[in-house]
């Protein structure tokens, strides 16, 4: 049985001013921090290289998600304020969401929204409400009118009008997301056209990434987090490209976490297969990744989930030598920040 992994096995010190709160004035400008197997050394490298750094014949899959302006504000129809945060939309009028407010609402309850349009609470699923918006108009409608971009909590200011481009891919089509997967956001034309010419193939799935990926590990022992549920398509043609890409001896190699969690999910039988519904799977050391050979990622927080899964991938201490690399070298954390490209460890 391997040992017992506990929350703090995932800590790191990390300096406030080291994480971005804003995007470099152009994507492809961020610094990429290589991660060879050990013993090799760490390589500082830019994202721009990444072309020299892959090979022709190489699969890079990306997560065509759409970040949707999720946040709302309003009152309760007895006057107590709400702040809404879709966390998934369930149709054209409903939605499941976060709600902060001072007095947990009842069903029934009405929430008049401050923008025009007014909800109706239904009820109640662990930390999220499901709410219906009442009237015509679509729920998809209301947010492109009314919603605010969500950026994520480490970020210390209101969205502005640049975020709604910044904190999307440039690639991003399929609606449905809260909070970016933020390793894409790297990728710009001039890159993209430049792993082309290499000839480096392009391959999407979906992953619509919910406000769960930024709660915490509350639990001491980290078998015991129970995941957050995030929905997911990896289709037939995704499915197909990698079996190609590995029958030639070429690399598959994933754009973001969001990525191997939708790979990972799909494999059955010990074969990628195409899935499209619901995931809760988590990953930590102890868990071997098959779907992946290599994996581009932003720097994630200390003790996350996110930095368990990389860890799974490319080992804990390796990893954490790595991130001490990186605060020691002064790259950007987190969402607006630098970027990493692992390859697997060898730590059992």
């Amino acid at each position: 049985m391997p040992p017992t992994l506990k929350k703090s096995d995932f800590h790191y010190d990390l300096p406030p001013e080291l994480i971005a709160q804003a995007p470099l004035p152009e994507r492809s400008a961020s610094r990429l921090l290589v991660v060879p197997p050990a013993p090799a050394a760490f390589d500082d490298r830019g994202v721009r290289d990444l072309p020299a750094l892959l090979q022709p014949g190489d699969l890079l899959v990306f997560n065509d998600t759409r970040v949707i302006p999720a946040r709302l504000f309003g009152r309760k129809a007895t006057g107590g304020r709400v702040e809404i945060l879709i966390e998934r939309l369930l149709g054209s009028h409903e939605a499941k969401a976060q709600l902060g407010v001072s007095k947990s609402p009842r069903p029934g309850t009405r929430v008049v929204l401050d923008a025009g349009g007014e909800f109706e609470v239904l009820g109640r699923e662990g930390e999220f409400y499901l709410l219906r918006l009442l009237g015509e108009e679509p729920l998809e409608k209301l947010l492109l009118r009314a919603g605010r971009l969500p950026l994520p909590p480490y970020i210390q200011r209101e969205a502005g009008a640049d975020d709604a481009e910044r904190y999307q891919t440039v690639y991003a089509k399929q609606v449905g997301a809260v909070a970016a997967p933020t390793a894409g956001l790297h990728f710009d034309e001039a890159l993209l056209d430049a792993l082309r010419a290499r000839g480096v193939e392009f391959g999407h799935i979906t992953l619509h990434v919910g406000a769960g990926t930024f709660q915490p590990v509350r639990a001491e022992t980290v078998e015991e987090h129970r995941m957050h549920s995030e929905w997911l398509n990896v289709g037939a043609e995704l499915v197909e490209q990698v079996r190609r890409t590995r029958a030639r001896g070429g690399r598959v190699v994933a754009v973001g976490t969001t990525v191997v969690r939708a790979l990972e999910s799909a494999v059955r039988d010990g074969e990628l297969q195409p899935f499209a519904g619901e995931t809760r799977i988590f990953i930590f050391p102890g868990y071997r990744i098959r779907s992946i050979d290599a994996l581009i990622t932003n720097f994630h927080l200390p003790e996350s989930t996110l930095l368990m899964l990389v860890s799974a991938f490319a080992g804990r201490e390796r990893i954490l030598a790595a991130y001490r690399h990186a605060v020691a070298q002064r790259y950007r954390f987190f969402s607006y920040g630098d970027a990493m490209l692992l390859f697997p460890g060898r730590e059992s």
